[in-house]
């Protein structure tokens, strides 16, 4: 019997585990599989050791690890899979089928243009907009970035978009921010690529209150709720079961 074992990353900010698991449990009505459960890679509970366990004593045969993850960096490539390896030697007879973050696709980019329109219901055609990222040492985030921020001009048509990262990155999101207001733009839209509110997002909205410009802040809200997002989820857990690959602990390991 199959079970889908939903990683998220954690929060110091409970708001911020509330919204994960409420996420989770909608995903989980979208989806046939018969065993589902929730869990985190660190700073909240249930631990990933005991999101296992919970699936195996439902009676799950094998499973299937899904990263709740914007996009493939660290936490994804090391930290999780490392977990599982650890945590799946005490039941060498369970197949754990590893799946892929949410990754880079333009249902994405359709969820963060959502927010910005419901920060505004016009947007000006010369408005500024400055999308943030999480950041990570992997350079494949600025590469992904990169194409979001393709994606984004295709859609939108906005010709001033520019992009700032929270940490690990250049350029720091309060740097770009500053570059930004020196040219004085009427409104400028700040869009933060967080799946939900945490500290990472109180960092942004502390920042946000101490500027002192001409220029109309828009702070759009994180990325949140969204089927678009159930329906991507859905697909990387179907990939990963019709694969059988990827982590498969301990074979792979």
């Amino acid at each position: 019997m199959r079970a889908i074992l939903y990683i998220c990353h954690g929060s110091r900010v409970k708001a911020g585990q509330q919204a994960a698991l409420a996420f989770i449990e909608k995903t989980m009505e979208t989806n046939v599989a018969p065993i589902q459960e929730a869990c985190f890679l660190e700073l909240a509970e249930p631990s990933i050791a005991e999101g296992v366990a919970r699936c195996i004593e439902r009676g799950a045969s094998e499973i299937v690890a899904l990263p709740f993850l914007l996009l493939r960096a660290g936490h994804a490539n090391i930290d999780i899979p490392t977990e599982l390896q650890e945590v799946m030697k005490a039941y060498p007879h369970i197949p754990l089928y590893y799946g892929d973050p949410i990754g880079v696709d333009s249902r994405m980019v359709d969820v963060l243009i959502d927010r910005l329109h419901e920060t505004s219901d016009v947007i000006p055609n010369d408005a500024t907009v400055l999308i943030i990222g999480r950041g990570s040492s992997d350079p494949a985030t600025l590469e992904d970035f990169a194409e979001i921020q393709r994606l984004f001009q295709e859609k939108t048509g906005l010709l001033h978009v520019s992009v700032g990262y929270l940490a690990a990155c250049e350029p720091h999101y309060e740097d770009e921010l500053s570059k930004l207001l020196e040219k004085n733009p009427k409104d400028l839209y700040i869009l933060p690529y967080l799946l939900f509110t945490g500290i990472l997002m109180k960092t942004i909205e502390r920042t946000v209150r101490k500027l002192e410009t001409n220029t109309v802040i828009h702070l759009c809200p994180a990325l949140g709720y969204d089927p678009a997002i159930h329906t991507i989820l859905n697909e990387r857990a179907d990939e990963a079961a019709r694969k059988e690959s990827g982590l498969n602990v301990p074979h792979h390991a």
